[in-house]
């Protein structure tokens, strides 16, 4: 089978084997890696460089590599790390390359601009997309490099990167290769070398920081040498075949991002339906294409915040006239609340702002009431951080709970520091069941995330002083309020109040949380909310379970097929 009918037989193969991934890049969408289309690369650069990839070798007239007047040491049959093809030769890299390290010159040479005698110190951030490029003085080094180099990266987690250069000086995080006997085809030379097999030669390659590897390291490794000429013809392969995938990948990350607008468009629709009907059509249309809409991780997390969205809306269940009203359920937490206070249990809480009608995001039913968050807690209070051990706590030691342990939707006891035994534990800031917790500082993403302690949490654990609890009245259902509290309206709240000078570290305070304003529902709606949105997330995490199996067995479908074509 030719290459090029190795992708179009498994088009689909290629073009469906996607993973989740975190950060953004070429062809990625943003969210997730095209891994068939990234596997279907390194099996073209595989193929090259074992011969493999054009349909007839080198020619009868073409000069064998064998035939090369240089001297060499013996590579036996034992030691060839594939098939030989007829007119290839297989040399350790020690007889046919060299590598020449970089130099460093003293930052106090650095310029961020180019004067007059400086050369850029290329380092390896420049040769990626954000290059900061800084400037030394010519004499200052005296190891230069063109476009024409290859470069590899030398230390610790950037060990066997490799890159075209740039005209400069290049520093010692890089060495350069040394082509010595002129061998290799450069373009060539810089496919071996970004092949799994020329990756495969820094495995094992294990360096600190500063020692980086020795040409001993990497001389007794074994190279294919194939016919000059032929390499020429097998880099006009690659070339050619690269820019198949450079169109596959595009439209399939077009198609992603298509797919991603209707998916937005169509759930947008659920919540900005101004009424019943209107969302019920809206809702009908979005189900009769649920199959080919919900396919992706993504597609289904942004289901579940419309879901949330919805629910916190009283658009997910319906409203019961026989429903204790809000404005009733409010009367009864603030005979609570006054009851509390003369018994001296709780502080008399400060006055909290109105609700003006500026603050109203959107309609909500009759039956509900704008209240601030504050309004609802019979009491809250920050935690204690204490210098604590790194570790978790062991058995039914004392714990301070990390921010972790409330970050990520659900509570998480295990994320915690075990208290030292010569601290006294403080526990009245032990958490128990139904408590809100809440992060007061954390990630422009995650700052104000909460969680509610569930029946059967672990005893000892207090919260830290970047957790703030709130206790609410009887009247009301905490996780009704965990579902707005992270809902998209509140995280747009927090965002717009959050303090803090860098998007990795913000911070709210306890009096602004107070002054969220949630949409109240009658007590028992809140638990008929809270149950509907439990089931449908659930449903959710089945779908997106199926989906991630299926996604695993097309990526394994992929490495199946790679490894077959090698074999």
């Amino acid at each position: 089978m030719s290459a090029r009918e190795l992708i179009t037989e498994h088009l689909d193969l290629w073009t469906g084997a996607v993973t989740k991934k975190s950060s953004s890049g070429r062809g990625s969408n943003g969210k997730v890696e095209l891994t068939g289309i990234k596997k279907l690369r390194e099996l073209i650069l595989e193929l090259a460089i074992r011969g493999q990839l054009l349909k007839t070798q080198s020619v009868a007239s073409e000069e064998p590599s064998e035939s090369y007047g240089v001297t060499r040491h013996k590579v036996g049959n034992e030691d060839y790390p594939f098939l030989k093809p007829r007119n290839w030769s297989f040399a350790k890299f020690i007889d046919v390359l060299d590598f020449q390290g970089g130099g460093q010159p003293p930052k106090s040479m650095f310029s961020q601009e180019q004067r007059d005698g400086y050369v850029q110190l290329l380092q390896i951030r420049d040769l990626g997309p954000n290059p900061q490029p800084v400037y030394v003085p010519e004499g200052s080094v005296s190891k230069f490099c063109t476009e024409d180099d290859i470069l590899i990266g030398r230390y610790g987690a950037s060990v066997g990167k490799v890159f075209w250069g740039k005209p400069g000086a290049y520093n010692v995080a890089l060495i350069k290769l040394i082509n010595k006997h002129g061998l290799y085809f450069p373009a060539f030379l810089y496919h071996l070398m970004t092949s799994p097999y020329g990756q495969s030669l820094f495995v094992g390659i294990s360096r600190s920081a500063q020692s980086g590897f020795s040409k001993k390291d990497v001389a007794n490794r074994v190279l294919p040498l194939p016919p000059i000429a032929e390499q020429y013809h097998i880099v006009q392969k690659v070339d050619e075949l690269m820019a198949l995938c450079d169109r596959l990948e595009q439209q399939t990350s077009d198609q992603l991002e298509a797919h991603e607008t209707l998916v937005d468009t169509l759930l947008g629709t659920l919540t900005q339906s101004e009424n019943a009907a209107e969302l019920a059509d809206n809702w009908a249309r979005l189900a009769a294409h649920f199959d080919t809409l919900f396919t992706t991780e993504q597609s289904i997390d942004k289901l579940k915040q419309t879901i949330l969205q919805l629910a916190v809306m009283g658009r997910l269940v319906e409203q019961d006239a026989e429903d204790e009203g809000t404005e009733s359920l409010i009367g009864k937490i603030d005979l609570e609340i006054d009851s509390l206070v003369r018994q001296g249990r709780i502080k008399k809480p400060k006055v909290v702002t109105p609700v003006a009608d500026s603050d109203k995001l959107f309609e909500i039913p009759r039956s509900w009431q704008l209240v601030r968050l504050g309004s609802l807690a019979l009491h809250s209070e920050a935690g204690w951080s204490p210098k604590c051990h790194d570790t978790p706590r062991e058995g039914q030691n004392w714990g301070v709970l990390k921010v972790s342990a409330v970050t990520w939707g659900q509570f998480r006891p295990e994320e915690n520091k075990e208290l030292p035994v010569n601290l006294a534990p403080r526990p009245e800031y032990e958490v128990s069941p139904s408590d809100f917790l809440i992060s007061r500082a954390n990630t422009a993403e995650l700052v104000a995330r909460s969680v509610v302690v569930p029946e059967g949490a672990p005893s000892k654990l207090m919260m830290s002083d970047k957790i703030i609890r709130f206790v609410f009245s009887k009247e009301v259902e905490p996780l009704f309020l965990n579902l707005f509290n992270n809902s998209p309206f509140a995280r747009n709240y927090y965002l717009s109040v959050a303090g803090g000078t860098s998007s990795s570290m913000k911070n709210v305070s306890r009096a602004q949380i107070q002054m969220l304003v949630v949409p109240l529902p009658p007590k028992v709606e809140q638990t008929r909310i809270v149950q509907k949105v439990d089931k449908l997330m659930a449903l959710c995490d089945q779908l997106k379970e199926r989906l991630n199996q299926a996604s695993q067995t097309r990526c394994q479908l992929a490495e199946a097929v790679v490894e077959g074509a090698l074999n």
